[in-house]
Order: structure tokens, then sequence, then C-alpha cells
């Protein structure tokens, strides 16, 4: 069962991104970057995160054709990005240290090993990303193509 994703707290961003420039690691006056959950689930985005915190998770892809429809900006090397939990709260910061445009076989093996999901294997990539792809796109009006 897949577990729709909530709003996002907005209020609970804002705080821990007050913490995070407490630190001192991004500067006190770093504007607070855009949050988003990994995935289209509850249980996907928790799935996700715990792969980040735990180490194995390094890199994920996007859809191109989304970027392009919603008018957002690729993702550019030292961007800084938050990551939500299933339950719209903040737990990560993650930089953004390389970008790389091309359809989903252009994925190499070193790329899905990064990705740090399922076996960890090309194939398996290819397999997982392209149902999630199929599922996810037509809900924000775009067709899925490999």
């Amino acid at each position: 069962m897949s577990t729709p994703l909530p709003d996002l707290d907005t209020s609970q961003i804002a705080g821990f991104w007050t913490r995070v420039r407490a630190t001192g690691l991004v500067g006190d006056s770093a504007p607070q970057p855009p949050a988003e959950p990994f995935g289209d689930s509850v249980e996907l985005a928790d799935e996700l995160l715990a792969l980040i915190i735990h180490g194995p998770k390094r890199a994920t892809a996007g859809s191109y054709d989304e970027y392009v429809q919603s008018g957002e900006r690729l993702p550019q090397v030292g961007q800084l990005s938050i990551t939500t939990d299933g339950a719209g709260c903040a737990r990560a910061v993650l930089r953004t240290t390389d970008v790389r445009v091309g359809p989903l076989s252009s994925v190499d093996d070193r790329f899905a090993w990064d990705e740090g999901e399922g076996d960890r294997t090309r194939a398996s990539w290819l397999a997982d990303h392209e149902a999630f792809f199929r599922r996810w796109l037509p809900q924000v009006g775009l067709a899925y193509s490999p």
C-alpha cells in the first residue's frame, strides 16, 4: 500500500534550517533552500531518506521534462536542498556535486551503485526508475518516455 504524501511542515522546516545555519556549515544568512521528499509516497520517502542518512544513497535522478514543465531550474553544482521524511518534516541537507542530463539508458553502473537502492545494479535501477516514472509522470501531466 502507498500512503499519499502530506503537505510539508513549513514551520518545522524553517526551524530545521535555522538550526542548520546556527552550525556555521552554510553561513548565517544562507537563504532556506527548497524542501521536498524523495519518492511519491510516505513509505518511499522514508525508505529513501533512510538510505541517505545511513550512507549508501549518494545520487538521485529526476525527470528533465518535469523540470521544463514546472519552469524550475535544473539542479546546479553547489546548490543545497532539504530532504523531508514521509511526514513532511526536514531531516537532511543535501549539496549537489554533479549534474548530468540524458535518457534513463545513459545511466551507468557507477551511478546506479551511488543511488544506493535495491541491489544497486544498473538493471534493477532501470527497472525501478522506469516503474516510478511510469507511475509518477502521468500524475503531473506528462507521458513517460525512456
